[in-house]
């Protein structure tokens, strides 16, 4: 913007470049780290604007000058950060702070996270795909980072067994609070009503009909002190012991055909050992890969899916169908059965060959 005589109204603002930094896994700072970083963006003539945290989760340096953009991005390097994803490439990937902070924590949400931005790393400095593609890890289905919305490849911890319930806490609570108020606020909430107080107030739940959505333990969570007793360290719930992720696909803000949540891909994956960790490194660049030879430009991988086909996609990425990979709830009670008994046959094989 220039005034009558041709001079810049705001010379100062000549230059206001963004440097986009990959944050620490569980987004995990110091005190002492955040003044250094601070103090050394302003010194280096930046305007001392920061976002924590963009949508892909950079830390955005805002308003840095051309002549010290290396010096900051330099200085930030011997911090031991690197640059964060940009344009049509993988972008900068995000993680809840997980079990290191949250009860809820099923995965080791830093170690996932890690392994997927250090097998792409290159995939983010060097734009060559058709459009961007993200990775969130969120360790619950509480989803903190969004990612069902947001991202392509989410990763969501999630549990295969029964929740686990502390009778006598729950009792506790009951008494407290009142049996209005555990109808009112929990178990009435149930989505698929899989709860139920019996007559000594004990809690029964109907481990197969819980789909995870999280409210009860959301709920009871905040409420554990006021019953726990000393020493003791079991919630009023808690979630399994046989914890692993679920793969979510497709995610997205607005683009060509809109909003879309992302749509289950793996149902569930143990993700306990180094093996199991190579194994969603394995998956993540198919995905990769079937996108950057597929994609049209400026599609994202939901609009991509919908437009070959989820079974297309499938099949490119090498995973089998399977009827847990839920898009939308069934509001028809009228099913075809055509192929149903070969369609069961080859579930039942893929099921003995997964257990072999």
């Amino acid at each position: 913007m220039k005034d009558d005589n041709g001079d810049y109204k705001f010379p100062a603002a000549g230059e206001f470049h963004t440097l986009r930094i990959q944050p620490p896994a569980g987004m995990h700072y110091t005190s002492t780290l955040l003044r250094d970083m601070c103090d050394m963006f302003t010194d280096n003539g930046g305007s001392g604007l920061i976002a924590f945290h963009g949508q892909s989760g950079d830390i955005m340096l805002q308003g840095a000058t051309e002549e010290t953009t290396q010096t900051i991005f330099n200085t930030f390097n011997d911090y031991g950060f690197d640059l964060g994803g940009a344009g049509p490439a993988v972008r900068t990937g995000m993680s809840c702070v997980g079990a290191s902070r949250c009860e809820m924590s099923n995965v080791n949400e830093q170690a996932v996270l890690r392994t997927l931005v250090n097998a792409f790393l290159d995939d983010m400095h060097r734009p060559a795909l058709p459009y961007k593609l993200k990775f969130k890890v969120s360790g619950c289905a509480n989803d903190c980072m969004n990612s069902v919305q947001r991202a392509d490849f989410a990763t969501i911890g999630t549990w295969r067994d029964d929740i686990k319930i502390n009778q006598d806490l729950w009792k506790a609570m009951v008494a407290d609070k009142g049996m209005d108020y555990v109808v009112d606020n929990i178990t009435s909430r149930c989505p698929t009503s899989a709860m139920k107080v019996n007559a000594d107030n004990s809690l029964t739940i109907d481990n197969k009909n819980c789909v995870k959505c999280m409210h009860c333990l959301n709920v009871t969570s905040p409420l554990t002190h006021k019953y726990i007793a000393k020493g003791d360290v079991e919630p009023i719930l808690a979630t399994g012991d046989d914890k692993g992720v679920m793969i979510i696909m497709g995610g997205k803000r607005t683009l060509k055909i809109g909003d879309l949540f992302g749509s289950v891909v793996v149902p569930f994956m143990k993700m306990d050992t180094a093996d199991d960790l190579e194994a969603i490194e394995e998956l993540a660049g198919e995905v990769v890969d079937f996108f950057a030879e597929n994609a049209l430009e400026h599609e994202r991988t939901g609009e991509m899916i919908e437009r070959i086909g989820v079974v297309n996609f499938l099949e490119g990425i090498g995973i089998k169908v399977d009827p847990n990979m839920i898009n939308e709830t069934r509001t028809s009670s009228y099913v075809r059965m055509d192929d149903w008994d070969e369609e069961a046959v080859k579930w039942f094989e893929n099921k003995a060959e997964a257990n072999a």
